[in-house]
């Protein structure tokens, strides 16, 4: 594992050790007077914040942006006497002047400010796609953890929905815009400026390097037409239990592989039955 920024990893705020990452890759990064931090989606700005240590303890310049206008409120009364802190109660869009290259701007924060923070829950590639103005030393965004390393999968551009993105999704757009991965926790991915990138001496940062993959079930389909989980998992948030043979597109009673058994006759009849009334789905013959 090339994932050695990872042993620096505690919390005091942050939910999965990015606390103690980002302080020894701003010990590895050259020396400011001066830090700028972002963080979008802040909720209250500490409960599991990435920003709240550096901007309460640290003295970092802070924005932080909620949408959400009772959350907005928490995040007043966390920071009612922090002169430093910007708090902007906006929702971000992906285009037009609510992006979240024009809500920062209005701060006259440097274009290459220290870090930026998105944790939203869904829409967190779109939003760091739509950033063209700022070129943040380091990003911390966060993924969906259940997505398997190999696969990409970037959520509908959708404010109500609640997806969530693949981590090789967001190394690919990383790239794209000219960043590398330099460590992941559990749900978020960190990344740095390619030109700063050396400065860390990862030899490979590679996916399978980087992230210690979430068992993610995979699916595979038996010759009678059933569907089998390789392992069985809880629903994020809902804590619901799904089985290996919980996620079936075809009834039990019309799963038979050809007529090599003696019902074989009676259930392709009830499978015409079963597609007929379902015109919806294409009926394989």
């Amino acid at each position: 594992m090339e994932n050695k920024l990872k042993k620096y990893a505690f919390n005091k705020f942050s939910q999965f050790g990015e606390d103690g990452i980002i302080e020894k890759i701003f010990e590895i990064l050259p020396k400011k007077e001066k830090y700028w931090c972002v963080e979008f989606g802040a909720w209250d700005g500490k409960h599991l914040s990435n920003t709240y240590e550096l901007i309460k303890n640290k003295h970092w310049n802070g924005i932080l942006i909620e949408g959400n206008s009772n959350k907005f409120q928490d995040l007043k009364r966390t920071f009612s006497t922090t002169s430093h802190a910007i708090l902007i109660n906006e929702f971000v869009a992906f285009e037009g002047k609510h992006t979240l290259d024009n809500i920062i701007e209005k701060a006259n924060i440097p274009k290459d400010f220290d870090l930026l923070s998105i944790d939203i829950d869904g829409n967190d590639y779109h939003v760091w796609e739509s950033l063209k103005k700022h070129q943040p030393r380091v990003v911390v965004i966060e993924f969906n953890p259940t997505i398997p390393s190999d696969i990409e999968f970037v959520q509908e551009k959708k404010a109500s929905l609640n997806h969530g993105n693949s981590l090789l999704s967001l190394i690919k757009l990383g790239k794209s815009k000219g960043y590398e991965l330099i460590a992941t926790t559990t749900c978020n991915g960190i990344f740095v400026k390619k030109d700063l990138f050396d400065l860390f001496e990862i030899q490979d940062n590679s996916i399978n390097a980087m992230w210690e993959n979430y068992d993610a079930p995979r699916i595979f389909q038996l010759y009678d037409g059933t569907l089998v989980l390789t392992n069985e998992f809880k629903l994020l948030w809902h804590n619901k239990p799904v089985k290996k043979f919980d996620l079936q597109a075809v009834p039990k009673s019309l799963r038979y592989f050809g007529d090599s058994s003696s019902t074989g006759f009676i259930k392709k009849a009830l499978r015409k039955v079963y597609y007929l009334l379902n015109p919806k789905k294409n009926y394989p013959g």
